[in-house]
């Protein structure tokens, strides 16, 4: 099996397309769905998608976009005959209410929206995709190997008790449910920083002004997670950011947070004494 979280009838024979974002996330499923031998194409983005990850591919499998033209995306798409679709990496927030550059067709799903945030603009793209009869995939899919663990790993023993890690969870998913964020930071029933517009590592480095011996990150999915798009991910930007913050506890919702290679990210949590904890649902 490819991979757990991918659909019943998937066909590895049909080309998948990545529309690949920032950070090393794109780089990572790259990889894993070349490893498996499913034929991969690429749209980027300009200023936004990583020129190694945009190189690997032949000039005749890309093609790079600015953020905003939907319509080149969904043209390239059936040009590329996607049999599937494949979000991964993030956009710059800001980009997605300035700095747009939207064609025709997305200033018309944009105008339909009542709500312009992430999850309805990357939910009105996905519908347009769906349309064209191609599968956008659970952004877990052939990653699962690279999934939150439903451990302990990193440094041995976690440091935080039982009380203070459910209510840091349950903080956590209060968020999600709000829509305001999907991780807060901890300390012994205390809130420090939730996390919202700014994103995690702001918001690390804003509890990291407090006292954090004790302290708790905890990252968690929405209620309602559409896992085709803005899956949260864990990874070593973030781990650095723990680290100059002085927060050495982690929790991470199992098989459902993104842990941006793991084999790298659990041994320099090990070297820097940094415990990462998995939770269920």
């Amino acid at each position: 099996m490819l991979s757990r979280f991918l659909p019943a009838d998937y066909d590895a024979s049909r080309p998948v397309t990545l529309i690949a974002g920032q950070g090393t996330y794109p780089q990572i499923v790259a990889d894993a769905i070349r490893a498996n031998g499913v034929p991969l194409r690429l749209i980027a983005f300009e200023e936004e998608t990583p020129s190694p990850l945009v190189d690997s591919f032949p000039e005749s499998e890309r093609v790079t976009i600015k953020v905003g033209q939907l319509g080149r995306m969904l043209k390239s798409l059936s040009t590329f005959k996607s049999g599937y679709a494949y979000m991964a990496g993030q956009i710059t927030p800001r980009r997605l209410f300035r700095g747009l550059h939207p064609d025709l067709k997305a200033t018309r799903i944009l105008f339909s929206l009542k709500r312009r945030n992430a999850e309805t603009i990357f939910g009105a793209i996905a519908e347009e995709i769906q349309k064209l009869g191609i599968t956008l995939l659970d952004a877990r899919s052939f990653l699962d190997a690279h999934l939150a663990p439903t451990s302990t790993i990193g440094a041995s023993g976690f440091p935080i008790e039982d009380e203070y890690l459910e209510h840091g969870v349950e903080i956590a998913r209060e968020c999600a449910r709000l829509d305001i964020g999907q991780g807060c930071v901890v300390r012994k029933g205390t809130v420090l920083a939730v996390e919202a517009f700014e994103g995690t590592d702001e918001m690390i480095r804003r509890a990291g002004t407090f006292k954090t011996d004790q302290a708790l990150f905890v990252k968690t999915v929405k209620t309602q997670q559409d896992y085709r798009f803005d899956v949260p991910c864990f990874g070593m930007r973030t781990l650095e950011t723990l680290r100059e913050a002085g927060i050495r506890a982690v929790a991470l919702e199992s098989d459902s947070v993104i842990l941006l290679d793991r084999p790298a990210v659990e041994k320099q949590a090990r070297d820097w004494s940094i415990s990462i904890r998995g939770f269920s649902a």
